[in-house]
């Protein structure tokens, strides 16, 4: 039941009931709606602040999925990694080392991978430092996953040319020497036979009678062919190309010309005695990229296990060199 106010009227000394004017049932009627829309807005303030409404709730449980998955995607990328580094391994140190060739630099394997800028989109995210690793992992995976590509591509092609490589490695002896009685001096400091003072040898001495048969040791092309009375005598330059050459001095003569492409076994010229040498022999070098390498790591072709020990001791023996 609704309250009824009174007041007490001086002028007629008694009691009147109270009577609300519009404007004052407005003013309450604005102010209950006033305090009404304040109390709501704290509730809901507080509601949104403390509790989840159930759309939340579900991005929540999507988040936190994702994050997991993440994490999980993540654990894969670091095997996939391993397993791509293990190919790098074994690229650079079975395959190319089986073919000859360089292994790829790092400088070239890990090119690539820095420039942190690339991932600024994904700084605004909660999760960012998660995405941003996982980004960089994939993009680092991408670019190995490029560069073994190519080296596969250039390992198909040296495979393709093994056969021809493989006939073009100097791998026999340059002289017919099935009793090994015919190696007179091995790679390293000799004594010189002229100045008798220890000097480098560069290459192995095959004695052998004059007019003896000397045979290209892989299949090439004759690159220099020359005539003197000095130093190396009647020689030449065999170029077998992947980075083998093979030198043949001291000739008594010369069966090829320059330009001429010679297949390993066929007679190239005659043992001789000429230039700089205290008997009739072969001097015989092999270069790799340039550089003089001991020949009797390539006689493999021709001789057997132990015999290439028995060469090896030979060859080690500090004896004189023949020029």
């Amino acid at each position: 039941m609704k309250k009824v106010k009174y007041f007490y009227n001086n002028q007629t000394l008694r009691y009147e009931r109270l009577e609300s004017g519009f404007t004052q049932k407005a003013w309450r009627i604005l102010g209950f709606l006033c305090a009404t829309i304040i109390f709501s807005i704290v509730i809901v303030t507080i509601a949104y602040s403390y509790l989840d409404s159930p759309k939340e709730k579900l991005l929540k449980r999507e988040i936190s999925k994702m994050k997991l998955q993440y994490e999980l995607m993540a654990q894969k990328l670091d095997q996939v990694q391993h397993i791509i580094t293990d190919l790098e391994d074994k690229d650079d140190n079975i395959y190319r080392v089986i073919f000859e060739a360089e292994p790829i630099p790092k400088s070239v394997r890990q090119a690539g991978y820095g420039g942190a800028s690339r991932y600024n989109g994904l700084e605004t995210y909660k999760n960012s430092e998660l995405m941003i690793e996982t980004a960089e992992k994939l993009d680092k995976i991408k670019r190995q996953v490029y560069i073994q590509s190519k080296s596969y591509d250039e390992l198909y092609k040296m495979i393709q040319n093994k056969e021809n490589m493989l006939a073009s490695i100097p791998a026999i002896q340059p002289v017919a020497n099935k009793d090994l009685k015919r190696m007179a001096s091995g790679y390293g400091y000799r004594i010189d036979p002229i100045y008798k003072t220890p000097r480098m040898h560069w290459g192995m001495d095959f004695t052998a009678p004059r007019g003896t048969e000397i045979y290209a040791t892989g299949d090439g092309k004759v690159e220099m062919v020359k005539h003197s009375n000095r130093g190396y005598g009647r020689h030449l330059v065999i170029n077998h190309g992947y980075g083998y050459k093979t030198l043949y001095a001291h000739m008594s003569r010369i069966k090829v010309r320059k330009g001429q492409t010679v297949k390993r076994g066929q007679i190239i010229g005659y043992v001789g005695n000429s230039g700089k040498s205290v008997g009739p022999h072969l001097h015989y070098e092999v270069l790799k990229d340039g550089n003089k390498v001991n020949p009797v790591n390539y006689y493999y072709n021709d001789l057997t296990p132990e015999e290439y020990e028995k060469m090896l001791e030979i060859s080690a023996r500090h004896s004189q060199s023949f020029d």
